[in-house]
């Protein structure tokens, strides 16, 4: 079984929220029946709050860990803040309060609040020292441990992106190949069989007007037909095939301006489309503008993970110009596999029209996809 099979067993077998919550909760609360006796009301109390707030852990991790913390300074019932910490921990990335947490939880374990004044640990008796290395260790416990589960998760997905990303890959060589075959039997039944066909159609021709013979004359007049026909077959389906799309098995819609939004909106990042272009615009420029977004919006996807990205399309002078820029990565970026065709079919197109494209990053740390396509004015 694969690591993504593994994990979604994992996460399949892995008991709900809900379910998960309600046992942490139970758990600081039997932790706070072990440790605080209820004639101390003010401890009581507080344990109590930290036992309850573990119910905001998952949407306010910092809040619960604040309101657990107290606990730890006036009673011996740190389960809840210790719980508090370790999710802080799976979902934050800002090391320093992480640090900062555990200290402020080994400094409060090692600490006698008592009235009127707190009595700190001398960290020359022995004895107190281990304390307070058995606390920093317990404090640093469930950072490393939050820490190591949202590294797995995010290995996880990135596993996920990695293997999509592969299996697109395929699919375009396969795609590709079949589009190559189709494009050279389109030639050869342009070249050799509507070829011989032809001529087939001119000789049966030929014969029909030479021959006296009524027979020979209809039958000639069938050739004739049945080789014009079959022209008219053979044209049709070169055309099929040579407009045949990605897909293997049907004809689909080329795209045009018109899809523009459903692909920004499908492209699972933030981006700002603006376009100014006239309705008139040629197909093939259509398409070309359409690949151009496709394209630099997978890429920024890929390898620009949480990135935004602004989209802009004009026409002026005779000219159509569609720039599609990304902002820097807001998380590293794994190199994932790329055979780099995308880029290379982009200015082969563009160059078909008489256009260009250029990329490449920008200052400040992002990319930048543009497209100049010349397009001729409408009369």
């Amino acid at each position: 079984m694969g690591a993504l099979g593994r994990e979604g067993l994992l996460i399949a077998r892995r008991p709900p929220a809900v379910v998960l919550d309600v046992a942490v909760v139970l758990a600081a609360l039997m932790d706070v029946k072990v440790h605080v006796h209820t004639h101390d009301e003010v401890a009581f109390a507080v344990a109590l709050l930290a036992a309850f707030a573990l119910v905001l852990r998952r949407r306010h991790p910092l809040l619960t860990y604040l309101l657990a913390f107290p606990a730890t300074l006036v009673t011996d019932a740190v389960f809840a803040t210790l719980a508090a910490l370790y999710t802080l921990a799976s979902l934050s990335r800002r090391r320093v309060l992480l640090a900062g947490c555990a200290l402020a939880f080994a400094a409060g374990d090692t600490t006698q609040w008592s009235w009127p004044a707190p009595e700190f640990a001398d960290l020359t008796d022995p004895r107190a020292l281990i304390k307070v290395t058995y606390s920093l260790a317990t404090a640093a416990a469930p950072v490393f441990l939050g820490q190591l589960v949202q590294a797995r998760r995010e290995l996880a997905l990135r596993l996920a992106e990695i293997t999509q990303a592969r299996e697109s890959e395929r699919q375009l060589l396969a795609q590709s190949v079949l589009a190559k075959e189709r494009a050279q039997l389109a030639r050869e039944m342009h070249d050799v069989v509507s070829h011989q066909v032809s001529l087939i159609a001119v000789r049966a021709g030929a014969l029909q007007v030479g021959t006296q013979d009524p027979e020979t004359k209809k039958a000639a007049a069938d050739i004739r037909r049945l080789a014009v026909q079959t022209l008219d077959e053979l044209r049709h389906m070169v055309g099929v095939l040579r407009a045949a799309g990605s897909r293997p098995t049907e004809l689909t819609p080329q795209p045009s301006l018109t899809g523009l939004p459903q692909l920004v909106d499908g492209s699972g990042i933030e981006a700002d489309l603006d376009t100014d272009l006239p309705e008139d615009l040629p197909p093939a420029a259509q398409r070309a503008v359409y690949r151009t977004v496709q394209e630099a919006l997978t890429n920024a996807r890929k390898h620009a993970p949480g990135a935004k990205a602004t989209i802009r399309i004009g026409h002026t002078d005779g000219t159509v110009t569609a720039v599609v820029t990304n902002s820097a990565p807001a998380s590293p970026a794994l190199p994932l596999p790329g055979a780099h065709h995308g880029l290379a079919g982009l200015r082969q197109r563009a160059e078909l029209l008489g256009g260009s494209v250029t990329a490449g990053p920008t200052a400040d740390g992002g990319y930048e996809l543009r497209l100049e396509l010349p397009v001729e004015e409408a009369t």
